[in-house]
């Protein structure tokens, strides 16, 4: 049988399917060279990322130590656990096996997963590597642990607006935490693995570490010695006084580093988010924005961020001033009737309706009297006046490498007339910072010479290599050595038989000068609410420290010399004997000799300290165990010290 031809209306069709089939082929084999060729790299790397996990290594937080190396702050290897709602598939049985290795409650772990609108929920965090080996030996798909650090903080509340604290993932939000906190930081890692095609790591597979850079760690100039006496007293002031706020800062005024720096209420920085402690169960009730409030409160440090009016303590830059002027020698005499009149207005001394009467300088610094200052600031004039509150360094930020530093507050020179020029000679009327205040008062142990204040000495890497130094920094000469020298002499008669006497410790030299001033409320000053301060400088001869202490609104008595300066005694006491400056025994008065209590215990040790009239402090810190051995203990026995020095007892550790 003959075949039989295609018509022309099946050859067009034939032709038509043979180009669309040509046409796909041509479209797919484009499709696979945009795919292979053109972006190629587009979809190796989707490849990659579905058969790989990058886990992140956290790189270590730099430590933060005090000036011998002592850690006031490291970080520890926890975990944190993670999931991933999408991916796990029976999120109850998942709940079930999570909260029973976390020790949590099930239900809580199912609503976090099941009810979360995060693509990522994390379920807990600072988790041991026990508990975390577990969870990633389950083989949760969904579910998985990552390598993190946990900030510690080895004497809770100690030098706490110092040192500042972090958030749970580890960045600074307060003080050096803050400040330094790229320092800080350093440079996470990444660990990259093969994984299946749920997510979990291939036995048999290529890893790739690459790891992470740590953190510098910061060598400060506090010492934690002296940190912890400052402490002490203040916590004593705090509670005799019943007072609103304490404050201190010991600074060596050769070289500006701040030795200490302190201010009572605190914080712990190790539960910075929970004040209870201060507050009461209350805290626990107030709502987010008094919350907060409360926070950033505790932990705003006052000797840098708050302002005040010096009073009385400023006396001794308006002495200085008339000194390097010529304008008045330590010999100079003065009349004081009670009060002086400017104007319409009449400035009364502190002891009105009283008066000194006649007196010299010295003797005007000794009985802290108002109208002698008053007439130094006439002679100096308004230009000269404001020259060396700008020379002392009180309209600007002193430059520490702090957070939230005030600048002082501090009229415009045009702004001080007559009446302004009186109030200001004696420290009111205009306000500035703690740090401003012992930054210049430190001038005068430094031979005139004004410093920056120094808070970090060094960056050192993790084998205690210097990566960068902070050098001491002179600001200015800010007044001679002969008015340096006459300021000196004049601050040891105030100690020796002025307003300053509860500063005095028998056999050391010691200067100062105490202050209390009325704080401004709604505009107008307010007698019974006070700042009471002492500032002082030992030992005279060669001067090692200076200090300031300021008591806010205590409430038994105003005066700083009955109030600021026993505080400064106590703090004086301990670091003088700490940094081994003893007494001329030959002025010694009635020192006590340090008895022997290594090898007995805590409680036998306490009762020998408490029979002299010695003040004690154990290390480690808040130990009530008084069947504890002590092993060590500062000053040594046989050292002489005057009555209520405090022994720090070193206990056996358990």
């Amino acid at each position: 049988m003959e075949k039989q031809k295609p018509d022309n209306k099946n050859k067009i069709r034939l032709r038509i399917a043979f180009g669309i089939v040509i046409l796909l082929f041509l479209i797919l084999i484009g499709r696979l060279f945009y795919i292979q060729v053109i972006n190629r790299e587009f979809y190796s790397k989707m490849a990659i990322a579905q058969q790989t996990k990058d886990v992140e290594i956290p790189a270590q937080r730099g430590i933060i130590y005090d000036r011998n190396m002592v850690k006031l702050a490291f970080s520890i290897k926890t975990f944190t656990i993670y999931g991933r709602p999408s991916e796990i598939k029976d999120i109850r049985e998942a709940s079930k096996i999570v909260a029973d290795i976390l020790e949590k409650d099930e239900n809580e772990i199912y609503a976090q997963l099941a009810e979360s609108k995060s693509s990522i929920v994390k379920l807990d965090k600072w988790v041991n590597k026990d508990k975390a080996d577990l969870i990633s030996n389950k083989y949760i798909p969904g579910v998985w642990a990552v390598e993190d650090n946990k900030r510690i903080y080895p004497y809770n509340n100690l030098a706490s607006h110092v040192i500042g604290h972090t958030t749970v993932d580890n960045r600074g939000i307060s003080g050096i935490e803050y400040q330094f906190n790229e320092e800080l930081t350093g440079s996470p890692g990444k660990l990259i693995v093969k994984t299946d095609v749920d997510g979990r790591q291939l036995s048999v597979s290529d890893e790739k570490y690459f790891a992470p850079v740590n953190g510098s760690n910061i060598v400060l100039t506090i010492d934690e010695v002296i940190q912890h006496f400052t402490e002490k007293a203040l916590e004593s002031a705090l509670e005799n006084h019943e007072a609103k706020r304490v404050m201190a800062v010991v600074m060596d005024p050769k070289t500006g580093d701040v030795l200490s720096m302190a201010a009572k209420e605190d914080y712990n920085l190790n539960n910075p988010w929970d004040l209870t402690e201060e507050y009461g169960e209350d805290f626990l009730e107030l709502d987010d924005d008094e919350k907060t409030r409360l926070l950033n409160k505790a932990w705003r440090n006052p000797n840098v961020s708050d302002l005040y009016e010096a009073g009385s303590t400023f006396k001794l830059i308006t002495s200085a001033a008339g000194l390097e002027e010529n304008v008045v020698t330590p010999n100079s005499t003065f009349v004081c009737n009670g009060y002086v009149r400017v104007y319409d207005y009449k400035i009364r001394c502190w002891i009105y309706p009283g008066n000194h009467g006649k007196e010299t300088l010295v003797e005007g610094l000794e009985n802290s009297c108002n109208p002698v200052f008053m007439e130094i600031g006439k002679r100096l004039g308004r230009d000269n006046f404001y020259k060396y509150i700008q020379e002392f360094g009180f309209n600007g930020k002193t430059g520490v490498d702090l957070p939230a530093e005030s600048s002082g507050l501090v009229p415009s020179k045009s702004g001080i007339g007559p009446v302004e020029l009186a109030t200001m000679s004696f420290g009111h009327g205009f306000s500035a910072t703690p740090l401003q205040v012992v930054r210049a008062v430190a001038a005068f142990g430094n031979n005139g010479m004004l410093m920056e204040p120094r808070i970090v000495k060094r960056l050192v890497d993790d084998e205690g290599n210097t990566i960068e130094e902070f050098e001491p920094k002179e600001v200015r000469q800010v007044v001679s050595q002969k008015t340096n020298s006459e300021i000196l002499s004049m601050m040891e008669s105030v100690v020796e038989n002025g307003s300053g006497k509860k500063a005095y410790i028998p056999g050391i030299r010691i200067g100062g000068k105490t202050g209390t001033s009325e704080k401004v409320i709604n505009g107008e000053y307010d007698k019974k609410l006070v700042f009471s301060s002492f500032v002082g400088i030992a030992p005279l001869e060669d001067p090692q420290v200076v200090i300031l202490v300021i008591v806010d609104e205590p409430q038994d008595t105003s005066f700083g010399s009955l109030v600021a300066a026993p505080v400064a005694h106590d703090i004086l006491v301990d670091v003088l004997r700490y940094l081994g400056i003893k007494p001329d025994v030959s002025n010694s008065g009635n020192l006590i000799r340090v008895p022997n209590v290594i090898g007995k215990t805590y409680g036998k040790g306490e009762e020998i300290l408490g029979a002299l009239k010695l003040k004690y402090s154990v290390k480690p810190s808040g130990v009530f165990d008084k069947n504890r051995i002590v092993i060590n203990q500062y000053p040594a026995a046989g050292e002489l010290v005057s009555p209520g020095s405090m022994i720090i007892l070193n206990l056996e550790e358990r």
